[in-house]
């Protein structure tokens, strides 16, 4: 997390010893994991929020994007509609069999 080493853990430990001294650094030392191991639960839950709205967000992203399919199949529908009427004979401007023959 902090990418200390060994010989950087045991240079601190060394100074916190000389600083605090023997008695106290027992006490210190759980007092200061504790609240390391309170952050670390801290930054876990925030990622854990972050992720949970990114997937909500990637949620509601897929339905806008489902909704954009929906007009665009409403779109085909109306042009196959319109196709179909556009191909469909008019019966005023096809001569019947009947009148082809006499002209």
């Amino acid at each position: 997390m902090f990418d200390i080493g060994f010989t950087e853990l045991c240079m601190i430990g060394l100074v916190a010893l000389l600083v605090i001294g023997p008695e106290k650094l027992p006490k210190v030392a759980r007092v200061a994991g504790f609240w390391v191991g309170k952050a670390k639960n801290t930054v876990a839950k925030v990622k854990a929020e972050i992720k949970e709205e990114l997937d909500a967000e990637e949620l509601r992203q897929a339905v806008r994007e489902q909704n954009g399919f929906e007009e665009i199949d409403q779109f085909k529908a109306e042009a196959d509609e319109l196709r179909q009427k556009i191909n469909k004979p008019m019966p005023s401007i096809v001569p019947s069999p009947k009148r082809a023959k006499k002209l």
